[in-house]
């Protein structure tokens, strides 16, 4: 991903506090010879060997997994809040653009056995039912409905590298008292989310 240099964040905590809490993601691997992509949760976590990894699953019936090897380098996509920002905000006249939040992570992909796949669907289901308010839990669930995991595959991408961008007009720091102040009064969440970035980094 192309980041100029006063856009990147090297800040690991904060990335990785970001993809805890934006882990619906896309991976995008190479599938007969093509670039092929899978909306998905994909979940931040250590493995065995204390090396940072994404875990996640797919169906079987998705063509994707049968690129899956112990070789195979992905590209794994998270989005964050967004907003269009307008010129007219600036003090001096120029081009209008667009504020952003956004992380690829690349990796080393390998496909998990069914008992560490089951141990991951738990994980997950627990991390999004715990707010509920008549949470739900695998546990709970009948042999039966739990054999669709037989229908899953499996996996964890042990992350290589991470590029993150946060484009939140760093080279415009004397408009941000207005361009935040307009986003706020925009009836979007991607617009009132960037606005409270851009003041949570001034801070």
């Amino acid at each position: 991903m192309y980041i100029p240099h006063y856009y990147k964040n090297e800040n690991l905590a904060e990335i990785k506090d970001f993809l805890i809490n934006n882990s619906f993601g896309i991976l995008v691997n190479q599938t007969d010879g093509r670039p092929y992509a899978t909306h998905i949760p994909l979940e931040l976590d250590r493995n065995e060997q204390g090396k940072d990894v994404l875990v996640g699953h797919i169906a079987k019936a998705n063509p994707q997994w049968k690129a899956f090897s112990d070789i195979t380098e992905v590209l794994c996509i998270f989005n964050g809040p967004h907003a269009y920002v307008s010129s007219s905000w600036y003090k001096e006249e120029e081009v209008p653009t667009w504020n952003y939040i956004a992380v690829h992570v690349y990796g080393k992909l390998s496909v998990l056995n069914e008992k560490d796949t089951m141990k991951s669907l738990h994980k997950l289901v627990h991390k999004y039912e715990k707010d509920s308010k008549n949470p739900i839990s695998l546990d709970d669930m009948s042999p039966k409905t739990l054999r669709q995991v037989k229908g899953v595959v499996g996996f964890q991408v042990e992350i290589t590298e991470i590029q993150a961008a946060y484009k939140l007009s760093q080279t415009r720091t004397e408009d941000h008292p207005k361009i935040t102040s307009e986003l706020h009064e925009k009836e979007d969440a991607g617009s009132k989310a960037i606005a409270k970035k851009m003041i949570e980094r001034k801070s």
